[in-house]
């Protein structure tokens, strides 16, 4: 198996290959960023399971103008949105977002599955809602998701400091008058819409490897803000656009290649965080002997 794998990759022509998949390697960059920004929210925010929860739910609404001859990647949007605000509305009435997104999650899959069910389309376009398919983005989906990518970003900067301080301690924000509520859902959309753009590059399955897993590692060597939101953001970067220019040389989807990449920039932080933590407890030791 291993040797049919590696038979299947091949050099030839690769830089004109490339140039083909152009518009997929700038999409993959923006969207590696936005990633990496936003991504520093969710862990703090522990919403995890929130992103893959709207991912579902994104795939469903993508399903659903697949079979409708509309726009895919519309349709993602759509459904991403409407999903985050449910689960932000329905949040902060419960205090329960784990619950509410547990709730919504196999919903959102079974009726995307169901849609997927009557397309009578190609098959491809079936795996390719599950798995991403951004190799195949055109100049205008090129364009869409890179002003798409660009605005969440500035967004984020702009509320940078308030929505910050509103995750790191929701209690001690509402009590200096910052506006927690309105943040959350304020940052549900900026969620739903990063999710959206990023189903393209992974699919609905596999999104927490583009907007989770950068910034979980990131937060295991830096304690800088500056430093963890400058590794998260390289780490989803070189996952995608390296994902990308590795499965141009092959016939596998891009996404095993994105998700590996992702996972193994995790597995070297953690073991660098754990080297880090034993060297910080050995010197706070011999500082007290």
């Amino acid at each position: 198996m291993i040797e049919q794998v590696t038979s299947s990759f091949s050099t030839e022509n690769y830089w004109e290959l490339f140039w083909l998949v152009r518009n997929s390697v700038i999409t993959a960059g923006v969207l590696g960023l936005m990633g990496g920004i936003i991504g520093i929210f969710i862990m703090l925010r522990r919403s995890g399971l929130v992103v893959h929860g709207i991912a579902e739910i994104s795939f469903a609404g993508a399903a659903l103008f697949l079979l409708a001859g509309l726009d895919v990647v519309f349709g993602s949007a759509v459904g991403a949105v409407v999903a985050a605000l449910l689960i932000g509305v329905l949040a902060l009435r419960d205090k329960d977002t784990s619950g509410v997104t547990a709730v919504l999650m196999p919903f959102g899959l079974g009726l995307g599955i169901f849609f997927l069910h009557l397309y009578q389309g190609r098959t491809a376009n079936r795996f390719g809602l599950l798995t991403g398919q951004i190799v195949g983005v055109d100049d205008v989906q090129t364009r869409t998701l890179v002003t798409g990518a660009v605005v969440i970003a500035a967004v984020l900067i702009l509320i940078w400091r308030p929505l910050m301080f509103a995750s790191v301690d929701p209690q001690l924000a509402a009590a200096r008058g910052v506006n927690t509520n309105l943040l959350t859902i304020v940052f549900m959309v900026l969620l739903g819409g990063a999710v959206a753009m990023s189903v393209q590059v992974v699919g609905a399955l596999l999104v927490l490897a583009l907007l989770v897993v950068p910034s979980a590692a990131a937060l295991k060597v830096a304690r800088h803000p500056a430093a963890v939101v400058a590794l998260s953001c390289t780490f989803a970067t070189v996952s995608a656009v390296g994902g990308i220019m590795i499965a141009i040389m092959g016939t596998v989807p891009i996404s095993p290649y994105i998700t590996t990449i992702s996972f193994l920039f995790y597995l070297v932080c953690l073991i660098v965080g754990w080297r880090q933590r034993r060297v910080r407890q050995r010197s706070a030791v011999q500082a007290g002997s």
